[in-house]
């Protein structure tokens, strides 16, 4: 099958204003998929490779969409896969320019369109207005399943391009029983609430955890045998403070969710980044030297909720049950810590003690419902602070999908310590209506200093009022902040340049709320 195929299919898809349209489009693709590819073709209409993450950065995609388009479609499905398999396997001296090379040379093969879909799907900027529950209906029309089978299949076996193999495959697999030990399943997501009041308002009485910065995991265990996932459904190899407290609990088997996070002996937890540098050097080779925890920092599982327990499936149960299991089972300084109440003042104060502790903030959650895995359902909620910046647009990239012909991605600056200076902070390309797009496209290309093929520099006169939850360490960036989960409020045309906050305060934020 020719990737050119999937790629028209995707541009159809962001092109039509209708949810039964695009399912309808996405079905007829899916048809056409060689049993043997449904899984791959699946991933890439979801925004996503099978690989997962292949050590490719937007430097190296902007190099090789330099290449020269191919006139005529002849690159097939099997040969952009192996690319990337290549791509993916590629490690030690000399792979970073490997991967370069090997990614120029799939670009080369690609006309213009597909190499449109293979950067947008690179950089998980998709965005074609088709999310997973439009793609599992089309699934359930492409294979004649009923909607609530395909979603369940997905939520057990791992998502849609695992259900796609299932059931749209040679064998055309039935649904999978229950959950499998081995073979994650998608983690239960949150929706975001205002506040405690506004949780409690949704929920009535819930139940307050304790919301972790850390990275999520899903562990397996069956007798002596324990694995660790990643909220990707990655596995991860070696992580013995994990695997040592899991294999220490009496049970035969069991699968728990939580979050692994860096803490140091007086239960502080260190930044973001010192958790996946610690996963880094678990997961490293032994000739790779990776530096030591500062502080005496552990790496420390936190579990808040059990899936699994002795060959039976907890998933269907409700919450209060699954979390009276998990204490029964879990020892108490490796679970997330957590407060049923209806009382408004007294979830203030466990917010207030979890940010003075340095965490993000809580998570609600309906004492009553089920694990929906893999759903952003309303039964989970973060409850968290959020920040506001004004900032500079130093420059917006084009749009993609729906987007098209609009200035999206916005280049976000701070104001720098020297007089003129502007420090890069971040991106962002949410929280515009398609009024705000059009208004803000004319605009910044009336600012426009050069124009590129994807990237529109302007001069930095116009001021942007930001949202986020957080500012955290970034080599990335010259500044070495970045924010977290940027969203536009609104523009402030009443505030000049001179006016914008700078990268002194940021860091401070930094430093006081990571």
């Amino acid at each position: 099958m020719l990737l050119h195929e999937l790629a028209e299919a995707s541009r159809d898809v962001a092109r039509l204003p209708g949810r039964l349209d695009k399912i309808e489009r996405l079905a007829a693709t899916l048809r056409t998929l060689p049993a043997e590819w449904v899984e791959v073709g699946v991933s890439y209409l979801a925004g996503d490779l099978p690989q997962g993450r292949i050590g490719v950065g937007p430097a190296s995609i902007q190099a090789a969409l330099g290449a020269e388009p191919a006139v005529a479609p002849s690159l097939t499905l099997a040969e952009t896969h192996g690319a990337f398999d290549r791509i993916a396997a590629l490690t030690g001296a000399g792979s970073s320019t490997e991967r370069g090379r090997v990614l120029r040379a799939l670009f080369a093969r690609a006309t213009a369109l597909e190499q449109d879909f293979l950067a947008r799907i690179l950089l998980g900027e998709l965005r074609q207005g088709a999310q997973e529950g439009v793609l599992l209906e089309a699934v359930a029309r492409a294979s004649g399943s009923e909607a609530a089978l395909v979603r369940r299949t997905a939520m057990l076996s791992g998502g849609a391009a695992r259900a796609g193999r299932m059931l749209l495959g040679a064998e055309g697999a039935p649904e999978p029983a229950g959950l499998e030990l081995f073979r994650p399943i998608q983690p239960m997501l949150a929706q975001t609430a205002d506040g405690p009041g506004d949780a409690i308002a949704r929920l009535g009485r819930a139940a307050f955890e304790i919301k972790f910065d850390g990275a999520r995991v899903q562990v397996h265990r069956a007798g002596d045998t324990v694995r660790v996932f990643t909220r990707g459904l990655n596995e991860i190899e070696a992580q013995p403070e994990i695997v040592d407290v899991v294999r220490a609990l009496p049970v035969r088997d069991v699968v728990l969710d939580g979050e692994a996070i860096v803490l140091r002996a007086d239960g502080v937890p260190l930044p973001f980044q010192e958790t996946m540098r610690r996963f880094g050097r678990n997961a490293a080779p032994p000739e790779v030297d990776v530096p030591a925890d500062p502080l005496g920092a552990r790496l420390t599982p936190c579990f808040f909720d059990l899936l699994h327990l002795d060959g039976e499936p907890w998933i269907d149960r409700p919450a209060h049950e699954r979390w009276a299991a998990l204490d029964r089972l879990v020892p108490e300084r490796f679970r997330a810590p957590r407060m049923i109440t209806d009382d408004v003042a007294a979830a203030e104060r466990m917010l207030a003690d979890a940010r003075a502790r340095g965490h993000e903030g809580l998570m609600a959650k309906a004492v009553d419902a089920a694990y929906v895995a893999g759903r952003r359902g309303s039964a989970w909620l973060k409850v968290k602070p959020s920040f506001t910046a004004d900032l500079v647009v130093l420059a917006a990239e084009w749009g993609h999908g729906r987007r098209t012909g609009w200035l999206s991605n916005l280049h976000l600056g701070a104001r720098g310590e020297a007089e003129g200076e502007w420090v890069m902070v971040g991106k962002t390309f949410k929280g515009m209506t398609d009024a705000l797009l059009t208004w803000q496209t004319e605009r910044l290309l009336a600012l426009a200093d050069s124009e590129g093929r994807h990237v529109v520099r302007v001069r930095p006169e116009l001021v942007v009022e930001i949202a986020f939850d957080g500012v955290q360490a970034s080599p990335r960036y010259p500044g070495g902040v970045a924010l977290r989960f940027a969203r536009v409020k609104g523009y402030r045309e009443d505030k000049t340049p001179a006016e914008a906050d700078t990268i002194v305060w940021l860091r401070e934020l930094r430093d006081r709320w990571g």
